[in-house]
């Protein structure tokens, strides 16, 4: 099994964002075809030109890419089968390594161990994320609801 190294980020320099600002505008206008294909062409310093073949999914990714880093985010790909150690589990979802380790405990996340070392798959992580942010979601609309109930101006 694959472990992520989330622990490698950089953050986009002004230059970057500039060049991913356009390029990813570049790209929108590629992503709506309906071909499965898409061929773009890469230019190196010699001005040697390579045409490459890519899925047009793959085209779609980069694009988005290139929209989190024309916001300054930094990115990272993390394959779906990766398996995140407890402290990369619990930085993807914004939490303290000892409250994640009290979930995988508690039996709400599923892992593995390896020797005394707790592994998460990145699928179950992301499972527990989209559970929780819904039922985030649903108890603030709630609150939203009895505000308007008791006119509290909301």
């Amino acid at each position: 099994m694959t472990t992520a190294d989330l622990a490698r980020s950089i953050l986009p320099d002004e230059r970057a964002i500039a060049a991913a600002t356009e390029s990813s505008r570049q790209i929108a206008a590629f992503v709506s075809t309906k071909l499965d294909i898409q061929r773009i062409e890469l230019v190196d310093e010699a001005q040697q030109r390579q045409v490459v073949e890519l899925p047009t999914f793959a085209l779609r990714l980069l694009g988005e890419i290139l929209s989190e880093l024309a916001l300054g985010n930094t990115v990272k790909v993390v394959p779906i089968h990766a398996e995140l150690t407890t402290q990369e589990g619990a930085d993807m979802l914004n939490v303290s390594r000892p409250h994640l380790v009290k979930l995988l405990d508690e039996g709400r996340i599923p892992h593995t161990k390896t020797g005394s070392h707790r592994r998460i798959k990145f699928t179950d992580l992301m499972a527990y994320k989209i559970e929780r942010d819904r039922a985030s979601q649903a108890a603030m609309d709630d609150l939203a609801a009895q505000a308007q109930e008791l006119n509290m101006g909301y």
